[in-house]
């Protein structure tokens, strides 16, 4: 625990989320997913939970990362044990960056915000439990000690999935499963990126106090502009025109960092190859219509999510990731693992080739 957690607990000023009351609320909501006979859920488990070495060490394989750190298994959770492991990676994620709620209007009243706020990341985990299949969360851990990072893979989620797109069960899991382990090498084998990501949310959180009520006075302004903007299209374009130009830059870090990181995961759970996921390219082809599925409320609140934002994210960052590699192979890739200096700027994503000048250049 830092000194600043210390300190708020000690004088009770509490968080500006309520993380408690968002995870009653979103475990009160959930629906606890597909039926399963047991013996077929015990057995999808045990077979999830051993996976995940197998296919870390696959990854490590192709990417050249972590070769020298431990083999460690996975986690296998309902959405109920999702709920709570996220909130508590988030509580840790956001601890000290965002307002206290103190600060928001006096103790009371403060409280009463901070439950409000709670509520409402109660409903977003609720809705997010239902569809997230795995995840690597670097600032949670099982035992507390918020240093070692927790994989997840969501059991019912993988299963109703698989099913839903009638692929076989040992390969989606597999599939599923590279994607998560990518994303724990990228953490666990770059040892400044933690640490990097964290102060980059950190700035950008603690920029909102400041900029709400400048943002509000420019709100009409944004608007008109949001409608001649292609930035302004959807809410994470609107969000964009409403920050301060300090803020833009640390959001613009934060974008291009999560573009690389989901993009890198998804081109290598398909780099992978059919050796090791034979129905890889039926995988892929249904998964992509399935991103795109869902009935008028289920696309709006993805919407609303930036869900849809995210599903754009692994396409531009897995474009990015192919080309450097095709273009200098996975060695110069990895320099991009060097130093915050050497990840992609967000308009080099979109163009590799600056990034490779500008990255290789110096050799």
């Amino acid at each position: 625990m830092d000194a600043g957690t210390e300190a708020r607990r000690a004088t009770g000023a509490s968080s500006a989320i309520d993380w408690s009351v968002a995870v009653s609320t979103g475990q009160r909501l959930v629906k606890p997913g597909p039926a399963v006979p047991r013996a077929e859920a015990e057995d999808a488990v045990r077979r999830m939970r051993e996976i995940t070495t197998v296919a870390e060490q696959h990854v490590r394989d192709l990417t050249g990362l972590g070769q020298d750190l431990p083999l460690n298994p996975g986690e296998v959770v309902d959405r109920r044990a999702w709920i709570k492991a996220a909130a508590d990676g988030l509580a840790a994620l956001t601890d000290g960056a965002l307002p206290t709620s103190d600060r928001r209007g006096g103790r009371y009243l403060g409280s009463v915000l901070a439950g409000g706020a709670g509520v409402q990341a109660g409903f977003v985990l609720a809705f997010l439990s239902a569809r997230v299949l795995g995840q690597y969360d670097p600032f949670g851990s099982a035992d507390g000690d918020g240093e070692s990072g927790r994989l997840l893979l969501v059991a019912p989620n993988v299963v109703g999935a698989q099913r839903a797109m009638d692929v076989p069960a040992a390969d989606f899991q597999m599939w599923v499963c590279l994607h998560e382990c990518t994303h724990r090498l990228q953490f666990t084998a770059v040892p400044w990126l933690r640490e990097y990501f964290a102060g980059q949310v950190a700035a950008f959180l603690s920029g909102l106090d400041d900029s709400a009520s400048v943002a509000v006075g420019r709100l009409p302004d944004v608007l008109r502009e949001a409608r001649k903007s292609r930035a302004g299209s959807g809410p994470l374009g609107v969000m964009e025109l409403l920050q301060s130009p300090q803020q833009r830059v640390v959001f613009d870090r934060l974008i291009a960092l999560s573009t690389l990181l989901e993009g890198h995961a998804d081109y290598v759970m398909d780099a992978v190859g059919p050796a090791v996921v034979p129905t890889v390219s039926t995988i892929r082809e249904r998964f992509t219509v399935r991103r795109r599925g869902g009935g008028l409320l289920d696309r709006l609140l993805r919407t609303l999510l930036g869900v849809d934002a995210k599903v754009k994210q692994y396409a531009a960052g897995a474009a990015f990731t192919r080309h450097v590699i095709d273009s200098i192979g996975m060695d110069g890739f990895n320099r991009v693992w060097t130093s915050p200096d050497t990840l992609p700027l967000r308009a080099e994503i979109a163009d590799p080739d600056a990034w490779i000048t500008r990255v290789h250049s110096r050799d």
